[in-house]
């Protein structure tokens, strides 16, 4: 699927400065001959652009995915859903969890993630040297061996993984929020809160995919799986939705369960000093409005300490909207409680429970 390595340029970036993206972006793949200039290659005809992912400046980025939308009356335009307030606290607390199954329902869930895990393991070259296996007290622990023989997760790698994750996992929540939407007036009657809740989740993995969007551009190759795997996936949750809600809940979180630990496998990464040229680059502007950065925690480890968050988030959401009776119960992540003293689901990470709430719980 990749091409062999070529010559690569001198890094623009020098120890104790940060990163600006339209020098990160050449950093991250510097090979890129799409924007070589003609003099190199020249002196190397040998050389080919066979990458089907390509970096691309980010001033190019923005004039094709995100052309300015100035208008004479409009100032700005403010998201329909404001992102909740995460404290660093809350977002270092989250953890990597799993949820036993306990149903038929669920075991058909899960089996279906493992199977999707593998084909897109294979198909955005995922290889890490950890693999996380659980202990009986539910804790995670290292093993060092690898999943696949191929060369090590770097920037570009994960960016592909990323984009490829993010492009798909705003799928479900849009299409069970317009299910139950229809549902609501068809049946002339309420939805009880779900809906909204579904779309916000929808709306905020798109923002995850816009974020890694202002980092690089995927090529035609990608572009291609992303369409073919839309166009299956949507379709066949549609279908599976309309049969069973609570299974297609439940297989939302286990695939978010599967997106804490890749971001958490990206973060540790970056501790470890794998990934240098993510070490001083900061978020886009777009990622400091949505999740109101903070001036010094705006890094590239920050970035991913959000959207393992929201990840999280995600995960306590489905599990536990798949622990409900579907067409009766409200939905307590947007709903009043008689003691509010007393723990219960909200839109923030302050009360998180890794394998959602059970019905007794809260309904």
């Amino acid at each position: 699927m990749y091409a062999p390595a070529r010559p690569t340029a001198t890094s623009l970036v020098h120890k104790g400065t940060t990163a600006t993206f339209s020098q990160a972006v050449r950093l991250l793949d510097t090979s890129a001959t799409r924007y070589v200039k003609p003099c190199f290659l020249a002196q190397h005809p040998n050389l080919s652009s066979t990458r089907h992912f390509t970096i691309t400046p980010r001033t190019h980025i923005q004039e094709k995915y995100f052309p300015p939308s100035e208008t004479e009356h409009i100032k700005f335009t403010r998201p329909a859903w404001p992102h909740p307030v995460y404290t660093e606290e809350q977002m270092n607390a989250i953890k990597v969890a799993h949820r036993e199954t306990k149903t038929w329902s669920d075991w058909t869930a899960l089996t279906m993630v493992r199977i999707l895990r593998w084909g897109m393991d294979t198909a955005t070259g995922y290889s890490h040297a950890v693999q996380e296996a659980k202990k009986q007290d539910g804790s995670m622990v290292a093993k060092s061996r690898r999943f696949f023989r191929s060369s090590p997760m770097t920037e570009r790698k994960w960016l592909i993984r990323f984009l490829f994750l993010e492009s798909v996992a705003g799928v479900p929540g849009m299409v069970a929020g317009s299910l139950r939407h229809l549902s609501s007036l068809r049946q002339l009657r309420r939805d009880n809160g779900w809906i909204e809740t579904l779309l916000e989740e929808a709306y905020n993995e798109r923002m995850h995919l816009l974020t890694f969007m202002n980092m690089a551009e995927p090529g035609r190759f990608m572009r291609m799986m992303i369409i073919l795997t839309q166009g299956v996936w949507y379709n066949a949750f549609f279908l599976a939705y309309l049969m069973s809600a609570r299974t297609c809940h439940r297989f939302v979180g286990y695939i978010e369960e599967e997106a804490v630990l890749t971001y958490t496998r990206a973060i540790k990464d970056i501790e470890a000093g794998r990934l240098p040229k993510w070490q001083k680059l900061e978020a886009p502007e777009i990622a400091v409005k949505y999740w109101n950065m903070p001036e010094g925690h705006r890094s590239m480890r920050d970035l991913l300490n959000y959207i393992r968050a929201d990840e999280a988030k995600h995960r306590e959401v489905n599990h536990t909207l798949g622990n409900l009776e579907q067409k009766a119960d409200p939905n307590p992540f947007v709903s009043e409680y008689e003691d509010p003293s007393r723990p219960h689901p909200s839109k923030g990470i302050e009360n998180m429970k890794e394998i959602g709430w059970d019905r007794k719980e809260v309904i």
